[in-house]
C-alpha cells in the first residue's frame, strides 16, 4: 500500500484529507517530521488560509528544506491542494506578497471578476476541463464538477504547466503540473466521486 505524508504546517484541513486517503487505499501520516516525510512514498501538501502565514510556518519548521530534498531532489510525487497548490509557486501577492516553494514557475494572484455574477471568493461546485491527457484525470470525464473555495489563482509562467482550467474570472488554472509535482485548486476530498477518483489516480498512477 502507498504511504502518504500529509504535511502539517498548522493551516491544514487534515481530518477530511486523511480520511479520503484512507478511503482511497493509501496509508496517511499527518506529519511535519523529516523522518516521516523521507519514509513516505508520496507527499500531499494541503492548506487553507493566508499565503504569507503558510510560508512563514513552513520555513519556521524547515519544511521548505525537507520538501525540496524530498520532492525536487528525490522526485517524489507531490500533490498540492488549494493553498497547498499555491505554495508550489515561486511567489504569491497576498498581503504584500512573499516567495513560495518555487517548485512550479508562476505567481499566485488575486482573482478579478469578469461579470457581476462572479463573486470572490469562488465557493462551490464548478467544472474542471483537463488541457492534456494526464493520469491524474484518468477515468474522469471532461467538465466534471469539483468543489472550490478560493480567492486567488495560480498564474503559471509556462502555460504548459496548466493541467486543467475552470471557467471563472476569465478562466483559471484548476490543476497544474511539472513532472512529479502536481497541484489542484479544488478540494478532491470534498468532491465526492470524481475527487476520490483523482486521489486514487494520484496514489496508483503517479
Amino acid at each position: 500500500m502507498t504511504s502518504v505524508a500529509i504535511i502539517d504546517f498548522g493551516l491544514c484541513n487534515l481530518d477530511s484529507i486523511t480520511r479520503a486517503v484512507e478511503e482511497c487505499g493509501g496509508v496517511p501520516s499527518v506529519t511535519a517530521e523529516r523522518m516521516d516525510i523521507e519514509a513516505a512514498d508520496k507527499v500531499i501538501l494541503p492548506g487553507v488560509g493566508a499565503y504569507p502565514l503558510a510560508m512563514a510556518n513552513i520555513r519556521a519548521a524547515h519544511l521548505d528544506e525537507i520538501l525540496t530534498e524530498k520532492v525536487v531532489a528525490k522526485e517524489t510525487p507531490c500533490l498540492g491542494i488549494c493553498l497547498g497548490m499555491h505554495l508550489l509557486a515561486a511567489s504569491g501577492e497576498e498581503e504584500g506578497g512573499c516567495t513560495g516553494l518555487g517548485f512550479i514557475g508562476g505567481q499566485v494572484k488575486r482573482m478579478e471578476p469578469k461579470s457581476k455574477d462572479e463573486r470572490i471568493p469562488h465557493v462551490g461546485w464548478n467544472e474542471v476541463n483537463p488541457q492534456t491527457d494526464h493520469p491524474l484525470f484518468a477515468g474522469i470525464p471532461g467538465a466534471a464538477d469539483f468543489y472550490f473555495v478560493h480567492g486567488y489563482h495560480f498564474d503559471c509562467t509556462d502555460p504548459g504547466n496548466v493541467l486543467a482550467e475552470t471557467p471563472y474570472c476569465g478562466g483559471v488554472a484548476s490543476a497544474v503540473c511539472s513532472g512529479n509535482v502536481l497541484g489542484v485548486q479544488f478540494h478532491p476530498e470534498k468532491s465526492q466521486k470524481w475527487g476520490f477518483t483523482l486521489l486514487r489516480n494520484f496514489l496508483e498512477k503517479i
